[in-house]
């Protein structure tokens, strides 16, 4: 099942959206941000119908 959800990038604040597969589970996984292209560390939890996306930095645990 995917859903999109709106983010705002944790380094230069700027709007995204991202798909997320709920059929995965609790995920956590990389993507460069589509404005500045620094990497975003994405967690994801999801009990397949329900879910939470968490966006940081890097540095950030």
């Amino acid at each position: 099942m995917l859903e999109t959800e709106h983010y705002e990038c944790p380094y230069c604040g700027e709007p995204a959206e991202a798909v997320l597969d709920l059929s995965g589970g609790d995920q956590s996984y990389i993507e460069d941000c589509p404005v500045c292209c620094r990497p975003i560390v994405f967690h994801l939890q999801t009990d397949g119908q329900k879910w939470m996306l968490d966006v940081h930095t890097e540095n950030e645990s």
